[in-house]
Order: C-alpha cells, then sequence, then structure tokens
C-alpha cells in the first residue's frame, strides 16, 4: 500500500469578514495605489491577434497585469486581452502605461475569494476595471501575483 501524503496546511478564513475589515483592505490599495509603476510590456503573438500585458509593480513586486490597446493606447477592461495590431513599441506603451496609472481608482467594494483566501479589490481606469489588486485576508498586506512575477523575472522586464 503506497504511503499517504502529508496534508498542506491551508490558511483559515478569518472567523469574521466583516465590512469593516473589507474597508481595511480598499484602504490598503489606496495607500499602494500612488507607488504602483509600470514594468516593461510582455508581449504574447497569439493566434487572435497580440496580448500586450504591462505588469503592474508595488515595490519591485508584480501585484497584477494591465491588458493594453496599442491602437487606441489605452487599457483593455479585465478579461479582454489581445487585440490585432502592427508594429509595437515597447518603450512607448511603457510610457503611456505611467501616464495610465496616473488615472487609476480604487473601488468601493471588495470581494472575498476562499481558495486563496484573500480580499480583491478592483481598480479602475474610466469606466472600465483594468486591475484587480489581492489582498491578505486581514485586510492589511498586498500579495503578488506570484505567476506575473515569474514572467516578469523570465522575460527580463
Amino acid at each position: 500500500m503506497p504511503p499517504i501524503p502529508p496534508p498542506i496546511r491551508r490558511m483559515p478564513v478569518p472567523r469574521e469578514l466583516t465590512p469593516e475589515v473589507a474597508e481595511t483592505a480598499i484602504e490598503t490599495v489606496k495607500n499602494a495605489l500612488p507607488f504602483f509603476t509600470a514594468g516593461m510590456p510582455i508581449i504574447h503573438h497569439t493566434p487572435h491577434g497580440v496580448n500586450i500585458d504591462i505588469p503592474v509593480m508595488y515595490l519591485n513586486v508584480a501585484i497584477d497585469r494591465l491588458h493594453y490597446d496599442p491602437k487606441t493606447e489605452s487599457p483593455l477592461p479585465k478579461g479582454l486581452p489581445g487585440v490585432e495590431c502592427g508594429e509595437i513599441d515597447p518603450v512607448r506603451v511603457k510610457d503611456r502605461a505611467r501616464e495610465i496609472l496616473k488615472g487609476l481608482r480604487v473601488l468601493e467594494a471588495a470581494e472575498f475569494r476562499k481558495p486563496e483566501n484573500c480580499w480583491v479589490v478592483s481598480v479602475a481606469w474610466r469606466s472600465f476595471i483594468v486591475l484587480h489588486v489581492r489582498i491578505s485576508a486581514d485586510g492589511k498586506e498586498l500579495i503578488p501575483d506570484y505567476r506575473l512575477m515569474e514572467e516578469v523575472m523570465r522575460y527580463g522586464v
């Protein structure tokens, strides 16, 4: 009989997920927002066009990716990566991303994701939700996007 693998420790959900804790998570994102910076774009060629993702960094850690449309030089809403386009100048995209980051605002609501044991606070540019920032269950710490961080390190952006 094969050995039984030991269990993986899971972080418990706080006993009370209150509106006050959600408000703390929202305030944490508001306080972090001025420190968000744009990394160099990550460009993926797909059968449907090109995905341009701009890593949004906080203290040199990737927080989320901003989908970018080079035709309009503006962000795309969450859930809509990739567009058809021609030549892409990564430096121009990054410069434009810096301007876009100045226009972001934190929405006044949070959702809780039990599998990840974290709050998710949406950040908007104009009428689009463009970022989902993950915050610890106590509402006090930003959680990196580890997959994106791997991409940033892999592509050296």
